[in-house]
């Protein structure tokens, strides 16, 4: 069977399909990935057929990077927008050409969902957030500058949704477009538990497969120097201050300590490290989970769900109203704690902050049952399972 693969150019987004796909791969189907130049060797890799589309995207200007930096729903909406015009040519001939059986699209990536819909080829959407409904939208809790931005771009939006209509997509509002509907077969890879309000979506559509992660034991033991892994994700990660607070702040303890920091930020903060502490750009995280004790997240639903996978108990300092969901439900579950913007502001506040963690047991056997649901939930497996039960209708 062929299927088109769709994503944005995001590793959290992108991240959790790899094994997905690789398992379709492995048991015969044609993937084609549609995707971008940063992820080109992790989907050739898995067997797909991968097809750049980076000519296609907008080449963002001071003022949008900054927007696209702080999460603007209207910049991404925008973007999203303007990159399904820019690519409707292309997806015409590749659809008419390929014939796909299938579109896979991620929730937030309108150019395939909206493929799919104007042509009538079956979808599944890919979701990597928590699923968004009007009663799971109720754990989003956004900043007064979220919801200005909301407001305030709203006609914008409305009328850069108006460009679409002459190429056959029909949308009345953007949040159309990214709310999961009850109808729509839907991956969520978050497992039921997680899931906040899972009984209010549609079972015979929706998929709670776990995290998509591939398979690696866990060589962590209590006999080991404890790790903290520090991480605030690739996209909301520029915070010079908040990464001297925390080299300050543990730079004494005996235990290691690991910053991975995006490609924002000045790596010059890091120079003359102490002797415990290294900071990377990137890493592979779900290695540095395996051995991890602690994790300083931002709480993204791919790097939360990376680190509850391995057991990792969890300092959670969310960035965006998604974040903060994410964070309420680990807390919620008892397998992390709140770092508060207060204790995040300054070298003492983290360091009391991740020595309470590191020594709160309930934390660690909370995240040890949380992984425990997330691996009986199927993951990949699971995912590629529905994929192919709906390929087979």
């Amino acid at each position: 069977m062929k299927i088109m693969w769709f994503c944005i150019p995001a590793f959290g987004h992108t991240n959790p399909t790899i094994e997905v796909v690789r398992e379709l791969v492995r048991r015969g189907h044609e993937v084609r990935y549609y995707s971008f130049e940063m992820f080109r060797e992790k989907i050739i890799d898995t067997g797909a057929e991968y097809i750049a589309c980076d000519e296609y995207l907008m080449k963002p200007d001071r003022k949008l990077e900054e927007a696209l930096k702080r999460s603007s729903t209207t910049a991404m909406s925008l973007n999203a927008i303007e990159t399904t015009i820019r690519m409707n040519d292309r997806l015409t001939k590749d659809v008419t050409e390929y014939q796909p059986d299938l579109i896979v699209s991620d929730s937030v990536c309108f150019w395939g969902k909206l493929l799919a819909e104007k042509y009538q080829i079956p979808l599944v959407c890919s979701t990597t957030t928590f699923a968004f409904n009007q009663y799971s939208s109720r754990y989003m809790k956004y900043s007064f500058h979220e919801i200005c931005d909301t407001i305030l771009g709203s006609g914008k939006v409305k009328k850069a949704l108006k460009q679409l209509e002459p190429l056959g997509y029909h949308v009345k509002n953007a949040l159309e477009l990214v709310q999961n509907r009850n109808d729509t077969d839907t991956i969520v890879y978050a497992s039921k538990k997680f899931q906040p309000f899972s009984d209010t979506f549609d079972a015979e559509h929706y998929c709670f497969a776990g995290p998509s992660v591939r398979d690696i034991p866990i060589s962590r033991s209590d006999s080991q120097r404890p790790l903290i892994y520090i991480s605030l994700g690739t996209v909301v990660s520029d915070h010079p201050d908040f990464y001297r607070n925390c080299i300050q702040g543990l730079q004494d303890i005996d235990m290691d300590v690991l910053i991975s920091c995006g490609s924002y930020v000045d790596m010059s903060i890091f120079s003359d490290l102490p002797a415990n502490i290294r900071a990377e750009r990137r890493v592979d995280q779900l290695e540095i989970l395996s051995h991890a004790h602690l994790f300083l997240t931002h709480c993204g639903m791919n790097s939360a769900s990376e680190g509850l996978y391995m057991g990792v108990p969890e300092l959670l300092f969310p960035q965006t109203g998604e974040q903060k969901a994410v964070a309420r439900r680990v807390s919620e579950l008892g397998a992390g704690m709140l770092l508060t913007p207060a204790e995040a502001k300054t070298a003492d506040g983290i360091h009391s902050a991740v020595l309470k963690a590191l020594n709160d047991s309930s934390l660690r056997a909370a995240a040890e049952e949380l992984r425990h649901d997330f691996t009986q939930s199927g993951g990949y497996r699971c995912a590629a399972d529905f994929i192919e039960a709906r390929l087979q209708h």
